[in-house]
């Protein structure tokens, strides 16, 4: 049975509503609960899910960085005497970062167009199981997509632009 109460005295609202219970079903007991508290329950384990998604997310977006800017370190070092050479005929920093940035920016957008197909069948079946759900749009996959490709430039750009502002008659020195 269903039914609705006013919040104002729910204590003397419950005790009566458990003497009529009482009055026209005596043999069994009398259990309630609020729809409110129910419902937040049912949602309960997806909340946490969406938690442990953030942390994560968060968690693999930090070590993938890590591994980003390790790699683009490598990169650097395994190109400074192209640099080097580059700044002595007249590259600017600008295209020097450029020129840098652009190779792993492009394995950064093909991770994208792989997963982008995944991740929307994967999000589609999750959300069949809901009776009332969303239509899946591509904006949150593009600003998925541009945060990643942020992420990537800042992650690698540091490692260019400390690269590119390397004096030339050192770079070349040393190798």
């Amino acid at each position: 049975m269903t039914v609705k109460v006013s919040s104002a005295n729910l204590p003397q609202t419950i005790a009566a509503l458990e003497k009529k219970w009482k009055q026209f079903v005596p043999d069994k007991p009398f259990e309630y609960f609020f729809l409110d508290e129910f419902q937040g329950s049912l949602y309960r384990t997806e909340r946490v899910t969406g938690i442990l998604f953030i942390i994560f997310s968060g968690l693999a977006i930090l070590i993938a960085s890590l591994g980003l800017f390790g790699l683009s370190a490598f990169m650097a070092e395994q190109r400074t005497r192209e640099v080097g050479i580059r700044k002595v005929v007249g590259a600017s920093v600008t295209a020097i970062c450029i020129l840098l940035v652009k190779d792993l920016t492009r394995l950064v957008l093909i991770g994208i167009v792989i997963s982008v197909p995944i991740s929307w069948c994967a999000m589609t079946n999750w959300l069949q199981g809901y009776a009332y759900k969303i239509d899946l749009t591509i904006l949150p996959f593009a600003v998925a997509g541009l945060f990643s490709v942020g992420i990537a430039v800042i992650t690698i750009g540091y490692q260019a632009i400390k690269a590119a502002i390397v004096n030339p008659v050192t770079s070349l020195r040393s190798q």
